[in-house]
């Protein structure tokens, strides 16, 4: 039973509850309270408030016990944690350790989870890519998924309303298969970075590498400098937090933002156990919640819901949101909750050198590196896999000493680095494809601290993701070798899916109530006041990096929830 000794329910009672504090979240609590609804935001975990909860942000190297590398007895205790490129020393606060809130592997899949204020918003690398037509055409053309309900000019102004206020950079390219945004100034390509994009536009038709699209400030406007945002300063510590705010956050923007309009309650330590449905009103009523620290059952009201607990966990509150009229999950009447989840595949990297540009270097830091856009099955189906993958690639000079001497030979070795030559590397970012087998469901009679039941994920790669990785490794030596980089090594990674975070779908968007969850504006077919706009909505993944497209399609889910509920739609 819900603790109803906690104050009236009207004081438990808001005009919309948002679950969740990560990039969607942030921005659900953003669009609701700037239109005027009294919004409860739930946390699971713990607060961090911008600035004041980043304790390493300007530590130096010597602060840190073992010089920002996680200690043997510290990966031991995490394999699973271990394998996250930014779990380091300086970022260990942020992140979810393994025995901490354990799931179900039924198959191999590292879960990577932040779990405070801001979520996983304050450790991503901030790429930002529009979808194109082509994109939202992808599952209707080639005949997988689903159709999607919407396509791009249903989200391309919401792009440039998310674009303006978190403020993107980049430039404008003029492709097809990546629209333009509202872009602050990119950074430059270097020497290297340039040389092997001409080699591209001279020897590969259809293949372009540009300046990253990332959400860094390289220039403050007035729209940043508004929520005490200033310009990155290319630290490249973005994942301790910035107390400069020169990266789009929840912690550093969105959330600050809503809270300006007096309009935000922000609950942290509050593990969402069920959205509540009423049978007779024939709507979600309110979100049961368990107190993290004192396991106490509460529960809150609202007329709107927003699931926003990326998409995994989003899944799982959902299916264990049960009552008579939906015996296996809220809005599962098809019982495809939980199926058809997809990820990224990022299980190839390549690396060459380049003897060539000596008279160039590079020197500090920088965020973001080039980008190349999907360039296979783009506008005809040209391979024996489907749709495609895009890719990183960046290009450094570095400063290296011998260390071979002793005495003064290697002191006045050690006091005067010598530049080495070039290095490359590029890394692919795959489209999976959306299978029924792969699924998460609850493990009933497995439950965390909390009571709640453990995830059970059921996910794999398939042949075409091992024939679009082959692929990836032979056009990139081809394009490597092209461009003259030489000692070409190539890395198969066979890693295990999840690490490269970007989970997707399993309430996904689409047109019919009898294949998909969700409509066009991210509702539940059979709960409309209950939305979602994290990764669990996605119906297909494409290539880019999703976040700046959960960030459009909250905005504009958002702004429909506003207008339905004020016409007592919902």
């Amino acid at each position: 039973m819900a603790n109803t000794n906690l104050g009236s329910v009207n004081q438990r009672s808001y005009d919309a509850i948002v679950i969740g504090s990560g990039i969607s979240g942030g921005w659900a609590a953003k669009e609701l309270t700037e239109k005027g609804l009294k919004t409860l935001v739930l946390e699971r975990g713990r607060d961090v408030k911008h600035i004041v909860d980043y304790p390493t942000a300007n530590k130096m190297p010597y602060e840190f016990e073992h010089r920002g590398d996680m200690s043997n007895a510290a990966r031991e205790a995490n394999p699973i944690l271990s394998r996250a490129n930014a779990w380091q020393e300086d970022s260990d606060h942020f992140f979810v350790k393994d025995n901490e809130h354990p799931y179900v592997q039924k198959k191999p899949f590292d879960w990577i989870r932040g779990y405070q204020v801001g979520g996983r918003s304050l450790l991503w690398a901030r790429q930002t890519q529009r979808w194109s037509q082509y994109d939202f055409d992808g599952p209707a053309r080639d005949g997988f998924a689903i159709d999607w309900p919407i396509r791009y000019k249903d989200i391309a102004p919401w792009y440039s309303h998310v674009e303006k206020f978190a403020g993107i950079s980049g430039n404008r390219d003029g492709l097809e298969e990546l629209p333009d945004g509202e872009f602050l100034p990119p950074n430059p390509l270097n020497a290297v970075e340039d040389h092997f994009r001409k080699s591209l536009q001279e020897k590969f038709e259809g293949r372009h590498l540009i300046a990253s699209r990332f959400a860094n400030l390289t220039k403050s406007t007035p729209t940043q400098l508004a929520q005490g945002r200033s310009q990155c300063l290319s630290r490249k510590l973005c994942r301790r937090g910035c107390p400069f705010g020169g990266y789009f956050s929840s912690n550093s923007s969105t959330l600050p933002w809503a809270e300006k309009t007096g309009n935000l309650t922000l609950r942290p330590h509050s593990v969402v156990h069920s959205v509540i449905y009423d049978e007779e009103k024939g709507r979600a009523t309110g979100v049961r919640v368990i107190d993290s620290q004192s396991k106490e059952a509460i529960e809150y009201y609202a007329k709107i819901i927003f699931v926003n607990a990326s998409a995994l966990n989003t899944n799982l509150i959902l299916m264990n949101s049960v009552s008579k009229r939906f015996p296996i999950g809220l809005g599962n009447d098809n019982g495809l909750l939980g199926k058809f989840v997809a990820f990224h595949n990022y299980n190839t990297t390549i690396r060459a050198e380049f003897d060539g540009l000596p008279e160039f270097a590079t020197f500090g830091s920088r965020p973001g590196s080039t980008y190349i856009p999907r360039f296979r099955n783009m506008f005809r189906q040209e391979t024996d896999f489907l749709r495609g993958y895009a890719t990183g690639f960046s290009a450094r000079r570095n400063l290296s000493s011998n260390r071979s001497g002793i005495g003064v030979d290697l002191k006045e070795s050690l006091l005067n680095p010598k530049l080495g030559g070039w290095h490359v590397g590029a890394h692919m970012m795959g489209e999976t494809i959306p299978k029924e087998s792969n699924t998460v469901s609850l493990e009933a009679n497995k439950t965390d601290s909390w009571g709640m039941p453990l995830l059970n994920i059921d996910i794999e790669y398939d042949d075409n993701d091992l024939k679009m990785e082959i692929d990836s490794l032979e056009q990139l030596s081809e394009m490597f070798t092209a461009a003259g980089f030489t000692n070409i090594k190539t890395t198969h990674k066979h890693q295990a899916p999840g690490i490269d975070i970007h989970e997707m779908g399993g309430v996904r968007m689409g047109k019919d109530p009898k294949t998909s969850l969700l409509n066009k504006w991210n509702q539940l077919h059979a709960c409309k006041n209950v939305f979602v706009t994290d990764g669990a909505c996605m119906t297909s993944t494409s290539t880019q990096n999703p976040s700046l497209t959960y960030m459009a399609l909250t905005a504009r889910a958002a702004n429909h929830a506003v207008e339905e509920m004020r016409k007592g739609n919902v």
